[in-house]
């Protein structure tokens, strides 16, 4: 859990950096500093509703009956793996063109006002502070009860990403983005498919979904969990020792979907150059 939970913190963590920065780099280069506390303002009001929004969903569950709780853990699981999916894609997508994308937005809510400065600021953190709340609790319903693996994860992945947002925007280091979410997208497609099935093994143990003690394989003989080679597995891949046959099949057409369409070469084709000009905005104090 310790390394996927890294792994996720670091690349949403990163992403949201990349966002901050490329706003803040926009406004000191268009003179509007001003307005730098509006987009710190939108970071931070991003930052406590996410943490309000998994506080909600984490007490709520746990006040719930042991079939309404997998009922309602695997579905969290079925949804973060449909987050990460689209956020996988999304970048793939977008790598090329956030920047002036986000630059273009920024401009617009720069005419209408500081509010709508904010509120850009809160929708673009705050997608990527979903995504990290269901999954982060994804992974610690996975995790073994008592362990702080997840959090610890979440945190150094989310600190290191701070810091080379940091360094990024200072120019104090560059390396090739488009490598790193090719990189961390293949990885995460593995992680993903693990949460999957954890999420169908949770409402199978809800009899929501059928075949819970018709299994694929048993390897707790072989391969335990509690093992370093089982705990490793466990931790990069959210690796069962025991997997029903419907979570062996989920994993399998989820990688083999997911992965082809990611690794699928795009089709090159000619971006219109779109330059945008500063505006003259009135300065808010």
């Amino acid at each position: 859990m310790l390394l996927s939970s890294a792994l996720i913190g670091l690349r949403e963590g990163l992403e949201a950096a990349l966002v901050v920065s490329i706003l803040i780099a926009f406004l000191v280069k268009a003179e509007q500093r001003a307005s730098l506390k509006w987009v710190w303002g939108g970071v931070a009001a991003a930052l406590v509703v996410c943490v309000a929004i998994g506080t909600v969903i984490a007490y709520t569950i746990g006040e719930l009956r042991f079939e309404q709780q997998e009922i309602a853990g695997g579905t969290l699981s079925i949804i973060a793996v449909g987050f990460v999916t689209w956020m996988i894609f999304w970048m793939r997508a977008t790598a090329r063109v956030i920047a002036s994308d986000l630059r273009g937005k920024l401009s617009s809510a720069l005419r209408i006002g500081p509010v709508a400065v904010a509120v850009m600021a809160l929708l673009a953190v705050g997608r990527e502070g979903l995504e990290t709340m269901a999954f982060f609790y994804a992974n610690v319903r996975t995790a073994e009860q008592g362990t702080h693996e997840p959090l610890i994860g979440f945190l150094v992945g989310i600190a290191v990403a701070v810091v080379l947002g940091w360094l990024i925007y200072r120019g104090a280091i560059t390396f090739n983005l488009g490598k790193f979410f090719q990189v961390t997208g293949i990885l995460l497609v593995f992680v993903a498919a693990g949460v999957l099935g954890y999420g169908l093994h949770d409402l199978q143990e809800a009899r929501v979904l059928p075949g819970l003690n018709t299994l694929a394989f048993d390897l707790s003989g072989p391969m335990p969990e509690d093992s370093w080679y089982g705990a490793l597995l466990k931790g990069l891949l959210n690796y069962s020792a025991q997997t029903t046959v419907l979570q062996a099949i989920a994993w399998l057409a989820y990688v083999a979907v997911v992965l082809t369409l990611f690794l699928m070469p795009r089709k090159a084709s000619p971006t219109p150059v779109q330059k945008t000009e500063p505006v003259p905005v009135k300065e808010h104090s």
